[in-house]
């Protein structure tokens, strides 16, 4: 591997020069600029990253901490970030903890001695937020509003209203007994989500019933079990996201449940599957791409000097599909309003 002194020979220039040109930190004459950028591609140069991070305190790293790949919301998320990072001229560095806090520790201790510009993080534990407290790496954290952690900024979607919206539509399509499968209520998203529909039950004067969820496949097939042996009249089901919707759906079709005309059902994210899978998935929406890319922005803008906002809230709406239907005079159901795709 050729060195900055080589380099700097072949152009007739000094190492400073060379180290200037690929730097950007002084104006060089354009015709010594020509002639390191030539001699640099005549040697195939490639400085060290490593050190230059060291000197500068800056390596155009941004890490990404995710909880788990199996859930397609966090890989598109994930690919929204990667896109903006790469647009933006930095580099992109994916974690996978698969839910393990020790994982998430580690990972931000690494890319803390990475020099790296920042990090998104998205969590599923209490105690990795400790280490976001002392962490010296500007972070913003996806999908959850953590409390005086320290944190550069957080980006979510509006949890409470998308509970709010899934009770309604299912009280418009004629639900009388509304089961929740609630997501986790350590999580803000699983509360805000919750407090949503437990205002519409009160509202109406319909009874609040609920069964405890994760998020993942396993979670919802077992939720969705437990819920018609607890609550055999059911005929309106609110996942905690798609992927339950998708594992209740499977479960109830098996039992020889009609999806909508025994059992409507909801979910939330608006993952691809969602509308990719027969029946198509009513669900609520968040706007990924645009949270995606403006949790890189924030960290760049940052970096560079700007000023940003701390808390980012987005819009969420009903997308209705195939598993929800609602009585329209002169027929029985009515299906609208089918995503864009």
């Amino acid at each position: 591997m050729s060195s900055i002194r080589e380099v700097a020979k072949l152009a007739g220039v000094s190492p400073a020069t060379v180290s200037r040109v690929m730097n950007g930190t002084a104006n060089v004459n354009i015709e010594k600029k020509q002639r390191v950028l030539k001699a640099i591609d005549e040697t195939g140069f490639m400085p060290n990253e490593v050190a230059r991070s060291l000197y500068k305190k800056s390596s155009k790293i941004i890490g990404v901490i995710v909880p788990t790949n199996e859930n397609p919301f966090f890989n598109e998320l994930v690919k929204s970030i990667e896109e903006e990072i790469y647009l933006q001229g930095y580099r992109f560095m994916i974690c996978n903890s698969n839910s393990d806090y020790k994982k998430e520790i580690d990972n931000i201790r690494v890319l803390t001695q990475l020099n790296a510009d920042g990090m998104i993080f998205m969590t599923n534990h209490e105690k990795a937020w400790k280490e976001v407290q002392n962490c010296e790496l500007p972070v913003v954290v996806m999908d959850r509003q953590l409390e005086d952690s320290g944190e550069l900024a957080y980006i979510q979607s509006d949890h409470y209203k998308g509970g709010r919206i899934a009770a309604e539509h299912l009280l418009e399509c004629g639900c009388k007994n509304i089961v929740n499968m609630r997501g986790p209520q350590k999580f803000s998203s699983g509360r805000q989500r919750f407090e949503g529909y437990k205002d519409v039950c009160v509202k109406h004067s319909i009874p609040v019933q609920y069964i405890e969820s994760g998020y993942d496949y396993q979670d919802g097939y077992r939720a969705v079990e437990h819920l018609i042996e607890a609550y055999p009249e059911v005929d309106g089901i609110i996942a905690s996201n798609d992927i339950t919707a998708i594992a209740a759906y499977k479960y109830l079709n098996q039992q020889g449940y009609r999806i909508p005309e025994d059992i409507q059902l909801i979910g939330f994210d608006n993952i691809s599957l969602s509308w990719q899978l027969t029946p198509e998935l009513t669900t609520i929406s968040q706007p990924v791409k645009e949270m995606g890319a403006l949790a890189a922005r924030l960290i760049i803008d940052h970096v560079e000097g700007e000023k940003i906002q701390k808390e980012n809230v987005f819009d969420v709406q009903l997308i209705q599909r195939d598993t929800t239907a609602v009585p329209h005079s002169g027929q029985d159901y009515l299906i609208r309003d089918r995503a864009e795709q």
